[in-house]
């Protein structure tokens, strides 16, 4: 039995004969926050899915829980509390009824204690009552992440649970997971912000269904081995589109009011940037790479698996 929560490697699915999730290996310990992200379609769901029993991968092995994720799917389904990228509870059911819905799918003993420690704990009490149709986005989020813990896993699988949620309610999920993991849970959260990327004990980036890294976000920067130079002035966006074309730049993305010009080719691209650095109005600053540099350019050299 391997001491990790999430140990599997040469995970695989095919839909239509495209390898949608293609050999990834992924390990998480106890009570550690894996930040899992990618673009849209890159098959962070598929693997979530694998990974607590909702589908059977088609090639890889390995645990969830201790529990083999082919043989013992069924287990691992008891053991893991997964939230669904859309609300997926009963908006004519108030909150209380939600998860005493719940509970009685898991047949939890104590079922009315359970649901009240629930509220408790997510601070859903005061609005008990109240339909879960009328919550607004952070509310429903709050709800979503109570149905998850209701049968008190070991493991939460969360996708994309954030999206459409105002900064102070992310902020406050985000001390819960915290909490939640100080307290021995295990957690695998995919997510696009790179604020909360950076909340993550480590990362593993997937596109098109391959993993390309993973790590803690300082190690991912730096595997990226890029180079970066902000830019401020007039007229960046032209500028931008004049660099993207010159030795040494792998990507010029506007930043606010500066543009980041980057590329893996240090010596190559301090030879393009001293060619503008005499240009009026130009302020060049040397600046670290940060996650969202690193993560675009590993998608623009990715290969799209659904193009031939």
């Amino acid at each position: 039995m391997s001491a990790a929560v999430i140990d599997v490697a040469g995970l695989t699915k095919i839909f239509d004969g495209k390898r949608v999730v293609d050999d990834v290996a992924i390990r998480v310990e106890r009570g550690h926050i894996c930040g899992f992200l990618g673009p849209n379609g890159s098959g962070k769901t598929t693997t979530i899915r694998m990974l607590c029993g909702l589908l059977t991968p088609d090639g890889g092995n390995g645990t969830c829980l201790g529990f083999d994720i082919i043989r013992d799917a069924a287990e691992i389904k008891l053991h893991v509390g997964y939230m669904t990228q859309r609300f997926s509870l009963y908006e004519d059911l108030s909150i209380r009824e939600n998860l005493d819905f719940i509970a009685r799918v898991y047949a939890l003993p104590n079922r009315r204690r359970a649901v009240d420690a629930t509220l408790e704990r997510v601070g859903l009490a005061r609005r008990s009552r109240q339909l879960a149709g009328q919550l607004s986005g952070g509310w429903k989020q709050r709800l979503a992440l109570a149905a998850c813990m209701l049968h008190e896993p070991q493991l939460l699988l969360l996708d994309e649970p954030t999206a459409g949620v105002d900064p102070k309610a992310r902020r406050e999920f985000w001390e819960q997971i915290h909490e939640l993991a100080a307290g021995g849970m295990t957690v695998l959260v995919s997510t696009h912000y790179m604020d909360e990327a950076e909340r993550c004990h480590e990362l593993a980036y997937i596109v098109y269904g391959r993993l390309l890294v993973t790590g803690t976000a300082q190690e991912v920067v730096a595997h990226s081995r890029l180079t970066t130079w902000a830019v401020t002035g007039p007229d960046l966006f032209a500028l931008a589109l004049e660099l993207k074309s010159r030795p040494g730049v792998d990507m010029a993305v506007p930043f606010g009011n500066a543009l980041h010009v980057s590329g893996t080719d240090e010596a190559a691209l301090e030879r393009t940037i001293a060619s503008y650095r005499e240009r009026p109005g130009l302020d060049w600053q040397r600046s670290k790479p940060g996650l969202e540099d690193v993560f675009i350019k590993m998608m623009d050299q990715a290969r799209d698996n659904f193009v031939s």
